[in-house]
């Protein structure tokens, strides 16, 4: 037949191929003779398959407080839950319940004293906040604790009893007190969080009162104004002047 002159020929087309096909084979002979006809052929087919990918999945748990310890298993299910329990005061279930109730409340009361020292030192109202038992009331202050002590006493009564009740925090006959839906793992989680947190500065709040008569907006101010010269460092070391002046 006739061929096209337009088109490669066939016979440079098919050189390279019969090329590569007695390269193979040599490879193959030579692989045989070394190996053996098994591992060439499991060699083959490794080449021929399409690499494989393999997808590995790292799962995080919650760490312990102090690295390296496990976190006890009657903590497990707690919101906020990091293993502290050094004395194993939770192995008892019904205390355990009891403690986790006082954080919580605890936490509540920290969050709202440190919202209202910030708010007192922010809005520039007087005394300081650690000042104000000492100052005059608007009532005599055997009137004042009678009113406190009926008050936040049948507060505290209600909440004792609905919590032996209902083993739930609430608010007077409440159980649980959830007027804006809130109730949820994560709700539960921020607020323990933040309870803590409010505890812990609260103490700072008390402590920094204690040896350098500021509130916390005019500490941190005088620290960042000074931050080597007005530390914690250097306010420890100035304690007995601070407590000579006061």
């Amino acid at each position: 037949g006739s061929h096209d002159p337009a088109s490669p020929p066939i016979r440079s087309a098919t050189k390279p191929y019969a090329r590569s096909l007695k390269m193979a084979h040599a490879q193959a002979l030579n692989c045989n003779a070394l190996l053996g006809s098994r591992v060439c052929a499991r060699a083959a087919r490794s080449k021929a398959s399409p690499a494989r990918r393999r997808t590995v999945t790292v799962r995080a748990q919650a760490g312990s407080w102090l690295p390296g310890t496990d976190i006890p298993s009657h903590l497990n299910g707690l919101a906020g839950n990091y293993g502290f329990d050094p004395l194993s005061l939770g192995t008892d279930k019904e205390r355990l319940d009891w403690y986790v109730e006082a954080e919580k409340t605890n936490g509540r009361w920290a969050m709202a004293a440190v919202a209202g020292i910030l708010g007192q030192e922010a809005l520039g109202r007087s005394p300081e906040w650690f000042n104000v038992g000492g100052e005059p009331q608007w009532l005599p202050d055997s009137a004042l604790l009678a009113i406190e002590f009926f008050v936040i006493g049948h507060f505290e009564v209600k909440r004792y009893q609905g919590w032996n009740k209902h083993k739930t925090s609430g608010l007077l006959d409440s159980y649980p007190f959830d007027p804006l839906g809130q109730n949820s793992d994560s709700s539960q989680l921020k607020e323990i969080k933040n309870g803590r947190l409010a505890m812990v500065a609260f103490v700072g709040f008390a402590v920094q009162a204690l040896v350098t008569r500021e509130q916390p907006i005019a500490g941190l101010q005088a620290h960042i104004a000074d931050p080597f010269g007005h530390n914690i460092i250097t306010n420890v070391g100035n304690l007995p002047a601070f407590l000579g002046s006061a």
